[in-house]
């Protein structure tokens, strides 16, 4: 309990002392009255103003400011502590329930972000197997077109060679072959069919190839935790963003620039870190298609750390990312994609991937020159297995 006398000293005493439950105000101090007090201090706590005036204009000036009671003069000590007591006990349940709706807040934002994570890698997970579905049905036909594509070659070949046996041997054939080889135009074919052969064998090998990208990154089987090549993994999402780094409109092709230094296998989930892989080559492509660039470039290492953890950096030529958005990069929803094209997920479950289940690191820097360098610190092998996120796959949303 303070006792304060004066206007001025009230102010000041207000002003450097806080986290009083009551303040009890005499109307009329010695140098003034106490509602300059209220209008000089931001709201101290509950106050109950006295006073030996009754009319409704002082009350209703009182009540305007912020009073939770009035007590006129003169007033009896039982009726004053008994007012006391209520005040007090409403301004403690008031902070009692202020705290349990902070607390309610808390928890719902926290249950908000786990139901949209939680749906978003279902929906991803429920995509990974559709994809991994669509690789092992187009593999069986890529795999005989691929498998019979040599034998396509030797049986042509070997026709060819029949054929020209027969016109070295044979120069003056029969009539109705003369006709049908000058129809046929049989020079032609022999010039082109070896060509046409090699451009099915070179498709049926890049379809090939992709199949075996999709089934890499997916990795479905691999849920769990296992030694792999993180160079094969990013390779494997770099050929299915083949697309997106190629020419448009507003852009040249983005050049990728690879330096991975041999590392042995690391401990980790792989479809896990195949989905961080990929959003943070989507943010980098992203970022090179809102600032067009003469020379659009995404540089991506790998490289040792230390004698027990690897160090991935993926850095682009952008613009980069603003001072004024960095400490909410990493938050749940948090985009400046317009509204339908990012959910503000992708980096935020990128995150907890790479600390939460793989007890890494993941930060960013932007450069003085400009872009922005996205930087993983992983350990080469897991001291406590955790139980993995569910399968996902990749959440192209950038900041």
């Amino acid at each position: 309990v303070e006792l304060i006398e004066t206007v001025s000293d009230a102010i000041a005493y207000f002003k450097e002392n806080q986290g009083y439950d009551l303040v009890f105000m005499d109307i009329h101090l010695a140098d003034g009255n106490s509602f300059e007090i209220v209008k000089e201090v931001e709201p101290i706590a509950p106050i109950i103003f006295t006073t030996a005036m009754t009319d409704t204009e002082h009350k209703v000036k009182a009540f305007s400011l912020g009073a939770v009671d009035y007590i006129t003069k003169p007033f009896r000590t039982t009726e004053v502590l008994a007012r006391v007591r209520t005040h007090l006990q409403i301004r403690h349940l008031n902070q009692q329930l202020a705290q349990q709706v902070e607390q309610l807040n808390d928890t719902v934002d926290a249950l908000k972000r786990t139901q949209a994570q939680l749906v978003q890698k279902e929906k991803m997970s429920g995509l990974g197997h559709l994809v991994a579905g669509i690789a092992h049905e187009i593999n069986n036909p890529i795999n005989f077109i691929y498998g019979n594509a040599k034998h396509v070659d030797t049986y042509a070949d070997n026709l060819l060679t029949m054929l020209r046996l027969y016109q070295q041997h044979h120069p003056t054939p029969h009539p109705d072959i003369d006709q049908t080889a000058e129809a046929l135009d049989i020079d032609f074919i022999s010039e082109d069919l070896p060509k046409l052969t090699g451009s099915m064998r070179d498709g049926a090998h890049r379809i090939h190839q992709m199949v075996l990208s999709l089934r890499n990154f997916s990795r479905l089987d691999e849920a769990q935790l296992k030694y792999v090549d993180l160079a094969e993994g990013l390779d494997s999402t770099l050929l299915l963003l083949k697309r997106r780094l190629s020419t448009t409109r507003h852009r040249p092709a983005i050049t990728v620039v690879k330096t991975f230094e041999p590392l042995p296998p690391v401990e980790c989930y792989p479809s896990q870190l195949n989905q961080v892989f990929m959003n943070l080559l989507c943010n980098a492509i992203d970022a090179l298609d809102r600032s067009p660039s003469q020379q659009p470039q995404i540089t991506i290492q790998i490289s040792k750390a230390s004698s027990d953890s690897v160090h991935i950096a993926i850095a682009d030529n952008g613009p980069g990312i603003p001072a004024e958005i960095q400490d909410k990069v990493f938050d749940p929803f948090f985009t400046t994609k317009p509204v339908g094209q990012g959910t503000g997920l992708g980096l935020s479950i990128g995150y907890q991937i790479v600390t939460d289940e793989h007890q890494g690191e993941l930060s960013f820097t932007t450069p003085p020159a400009g872009g922005t360098v996205f930087k993983l610190t992983l350990p080469a092998r897991q001291s406590t297995p955790r139980t993995p996120v569910p399968d996902s796959q990749p959440v192209a949303n950038s900041v």
